[in-house]
């Protein structure tokens, strides 16, 4: 179906029709999604959509009002671009979301979202995030002066990589608060100093980082959804259905009964300096985002004028990689464990408070696990991925 103009015809539809319209099937063509029972189009929308065609994709044939919510800062101004894809609305005899959605669960996260911010608990401390930013760049400095005053030998240059691995820990979380828009009232603050926190200080492109992590929020431990466990099946056998859907499949890529054992050599040190360290430069050049890779030759460059008259070309390549060790099982550690030992399956459509807190897990509160997790406080299973690779051998031998 074609967008429609600002003032298209006001269809009604029912939820079978629109759940037809995913961009997969007999419609591939079509892409619907429906918000505060309004029918929206957004099959070309999606290529053009400043958040990416993915995460809005993953909506296709859903009802999006909680992800449109959650997603948008200014939700007045979005609405009016959003004006030529509305084709109508559902017809009165449809619920507002659909069956396989929560009614009560739905009704209660909203109201208690809208209690919240009356009470002004979504207003962010600003002071918190400069006091953030200011303890980055005094840890970067001191990891400088560790070198230049004490020298290259064994102990400053280790403890030089150990201030410089909890720099780029910590940007990752500061970077985390600003590419979700949470800091500043207005989208383009957000925007730049997400560019100077990832692209500057780590060496990252935010449109990559805003690719993988948007589709994560929206549809978190959905597998084909969420990237973040794209790693099944190729490394890893994750979740319960899925794992035993695998091993019913015969299907084997790696030996997954012994993944709890593997895991802590492919997973915490590698995923960094291995993967992400390559991968980055062929995303912003695959996909010509050149404000992004000038941003992150900012860093390059700012840390090879630095660190090369301290320790020449052997020495910085080898603190750069030492840094990149520490910050990668920094990183894995928080960002995949509380999100692994939780329920991992294709998306079934549930709402979004159920779809939210099935996928992820916290510990308790302190000082320091607020710091060492930027905030995203999580628990350890030891036994997940165990139990999951467990469960695919049964299913691989005995099904």
């Amino acid at each position: 179906m074609e967008e429609r103009g600002a003032e298209p015809e006001q269809r009604r539809f029912t939820w079978e029709e629109i759940a037809q319209r995913t961009g997969r099937g007999p419609a591939a063509d079509e892409r619907w999604l429906v918000i505060d029972r309004k029918v929206y189009d957004i099959s070309r929308f999606h290529r053009r959509h400043p958040g990416g065609s993915r995460v809005i994709s993953h909506y296709a044939g859903q009802d999006a009002t909680d992800p449109f919510i959650a997603f948008h800062l200014d939700k007045t101004l979005v609405k009016k671009y959003m004006s030529p894809l509305l084709i109508g609305e559902l017809a009165p005899d449809q619920p507002s979301f659909e069956p396989s959605k929560n009614k009560k669960l739905v009704e209660d996260f909203r109201e208690l979202r809208a209690t919240v911010e009356k009470m002004g608990l979504l207003k962010p401390n600003r002071t918190f995030f400069l006091l953030h930013l200011c303890h980055i760049l005094a840890l970067d400095v001191a990891a400088w002066l560790t070198i230049w005053y004490f020298g290259s030998s064994t102990v400053p240059f280790l403890f030089s990589a150990l201030l410089l691995g909890t720099v780029q820990a910590q940007a990752g979380w500061l970077q985390h608060d600003f590419g979700h828009l949470s800091v500043f009232s207005e989208s383009k603050w957000n925007h730049w100093v997400h560019k100077f926190v990832i692209g500057h200080l780590k060496g990252a492109p935010a449109s990559w980082w805003n690719h993988l992590h948007f589709q994560h929020h929206a549809k978190p431990n959905c597998f084909r959804k969420d990237p973040d466990v794209n790693m099944h099946p190729l490394f890893f056998a994750l979740g319960k259905k899925l794992s035993v859907e695998l091993g019913e499949q015969k299907k084997k890529f790696m030996p997954y009964n012994h993944q709890h054992k593997y895991f802590f050599i492919i997973g915490p040190p590698a995923l960094v300096p291995l993967y992400f360290q390559w991968y980055i430069f062929y995303f912003v050049v695959q996909r010509k985002q050149w404000v992004d890779l000038a941003w992150m030759l900012t860093f390059y460059i700012r840390f090879f004028l630095t660190y090369l008259p301290l320790l020449g070309v052997k020495g910085i390549l080898g603190l750069h990689l030492l840094v990149r060790f520490i910050e990668s099982n920094w990183f894995v550690w928080i960002t995949q464990m509380n999100h692994i030992p939780m329920h991992i399956d294709y998306d079934k459509n549930v709402d979004w408070f159920s779809t939210q807190l099935q996928a992820t897990c916290n510990v308790r509160q302190s000082l320091f696990n607020d710091w060492f997790s930027g905030h995203l406080n999580f628990q350890i299973e030891h036994h997940s991925l165990k139990d999951s690779g467990e469960l695919w051998l049964d299913a691989y031998l005995h099904k």
